[in-house]
């Protein structure tokens, strides 16, 4: 089976700095990956090439087999990432927030607006959705961003720390949704300081730090 994402002897670096040293990395549709490491392995810096974020990197990446730059249209398609920050602007609605995401996935007008509104309903936000996000607490802010994971079909999932300030109950909703997604076929990686109660089924990617 040909992988979903593949790197061959990727090498990342940061502030000059090396980070990643020749990684070989087989990424396979249905599974869930933890990137496991110390503060400054860089576990974000990997995260960020992965998804095209950023071009300082030698080595190989594949998107199905292929060279990632030669689908970009396709992978970026594909992919929803989600860093550090939910990535939410605080002066517009949840609506107004995701509509943006919901037109890069090709869907508009009603069409949008229903899928927007099924997604604010599976993070528990249903009836938020034209409230300004500045009044909403971090957690639900967090969830807005999370509402992206929802919006299309997507083959792939990237999140840096995804259960940042979300509470116990928002934990295992998400841990459940990353279950689900892997099950239907959905490819996951992501970065956790969090102990899961999936971390069983989940396989990790080792980065060593200096």
């Amino acid at each position: 089976m040909t992988a979903l994402l593949a790197t061959t002897d990727l090498c990342c670096e940061r502030d000059g700095r090396l980070l990643v040293d020749g990684l070989n990395l087989s990424v396979e549709p249905g599974h869930i990956y933890r990137v496991e490491g110390a503060n400054g392995s860089g576990k974000t810096t990997l995260l960020r090439v992965l998804c095209g974020l950023s071009s300082r990197y030698t080595g190989n990446i594949l998107w199905r087999g292929e060279p990632v730059n030669q689908v970009k249209a396709d992978f970026h398609s594909q992919l929803v990432y989600l860093g550090h920050s939910p990535g939410v602007k605080v002066v517009l609605t949840p609506r107004e927030n995701l509509q943006w995401h919901a037109s890069l996935k090709g869907l508009q007008d009603s069409q949008a607006n229903k899928a927007i509104l099924a997604a604010l309903e599976k993070v528990g936000l249903y009836g938020y959705e034209d409230t300004a996000c500045f009044t909403l607490s971090a957690g639900q802010r967090q969830r807005v961003g999370l509402a992206r994971l929802f919006l299309g079909h997507a083959a792939l999932w990237v999140l840096d720390e995804p259960f940042t300030a979300i509470d116990k109950q928002g934990v295992a909703e998400l841990e459940q949704w990353l279950v689900d997604y892997a099950k239907q076929g959905g490819t996951v990686v992501l970065t956790t300081h969090h102990e899961l109660e999936i971390d069983a089924s989940i396989k990790s990617i080792r980065l060593g730090g200096q």
